[in-house]
């Protein structure tokens, strides 16, 4: 394919676009409602996980010592340990106090200070990934001095089933709208080129080889997708900007606040317009493949 070719097609496309304005704004319009739907999904779906992990990375491990335990023996084990994030020495002191504080009074047991206080030394520890919880907890036990180990066993499980559950789910239905949108861009481009068949009729009748017919569709479908595209992330983006600044400036929210890490917004609004783009082009080839060979 030679230069003048491109340019012809290229100059086919543009006019085409602007012969039929209205209808590739009612196709890009379209488009882009559909890939409003399938991303606004996928934002909620990364938001989700963002809370699940946020959630997984604030479950504890409590290590409780008994009263000859070699604290810094425990400390360099804990250290030594794959999936640790962090560790903390809560004294039996500290410890009564904190109880007493999350029953609303931090002086509520001061009675119990000194020899009568109960409670043992412990570290808390959290850990990188939810799944290793258990694995680490098993560990911990078997280090000398340690009475007992504690994590929140059906919680960390019940969160671990959730988590799987949540993944498939939005894997399932990102597929599904994924392909609906596939199908609609399709669907509407097909369309597009059904009205213009008088005018494919016209091209091969004054002997317009196939390639010569398709490519300005094919250009004319691209520019449509992508239009489309472009118009459903800056819509999202800009909603989506603007929610979550309402929800950071709600302090009782802080467990619910959104991602607005670049790197992690950028694939979504990236995927969108690579989609409406292929697709654009490619359902346009198509559609108009019938009608060349007719």
């Amino acid at each position: 394919m030679n230069l003048n070719a491109i340019k012809y097609c290229l100059r086919q496309g543009v006019v085409s676009l602007f012969r039929n304005f209205w209808l590739a704004v009612v196709t890009a319009g379209m488009i882009a409602v559909s890939l409003a739907i399938l991303g606004g999904f996928l934002l909620v779906a990364l938001n989700v996980g963002q809370i699940l992990y946020n959630i997984a990375g604030n479950v504890e491990i409590s290590v409780f010592l008994r009263d000859d335990a070699d604290q810094e023996l425990i400390r360099t084990r804990l250290d030594g340990l794959d999936g640790v994030r962090e560790h903390t020495f809560i004294p039996r002191e500290q410890g009564l106090t904190d109880f007493g504080y999350a029953l609303g009074d931090s002086a509520l047991f001061a009675g119990l200070a000194g020899e009568n206080n109960p409670l043992p030394d412990m570290f808390r520890v959290r850990v990188g990934e939810s799944d290793m919880v258990e694995a680490l907890a098993e560990k911990m036990r078997a280090f000398p001095g340690v009475e007992f180990v504690d994590y929140g066993e059906e919680l960390v499980a019940r969160l671990l089933g959730v988590t799987r559950w949540l993944n498939a789910f939005f894997l399932a239905i990102s597929f599904l709208l994924a392909a609906s949108a596939v199908f609609l861009i399709v669907t509407i481009i097909r369309l597009s080129v059904m009205a213009r068949q008088e005018e494919i009729g016209v091209m091969k009748y004054l002997g317009a080889s196939n390639f010569f017919i398709r490519a300005p569709f094919f250009l004319e479908g691209m520019a449509m997708g992508w239009a489309g595209a472009l118009s459903a992330a800056v819509a999202l983006g800009a909603a989506y900007h603007r929610l979550a600044f309402s929800l950071q400036r709600e302090a009782l929210l802080f467990f619910l606040q959104p991602v607005t890490d670049p790197e992690k917004l950028w694939p979504v609004f990236a995927g969108l317009l690579a989609l409406g783009t292929v697709m654009g082009g490619l359902g346009s080839l198509v559609s108009v493949r019938r009608f060349v060979r007719a």
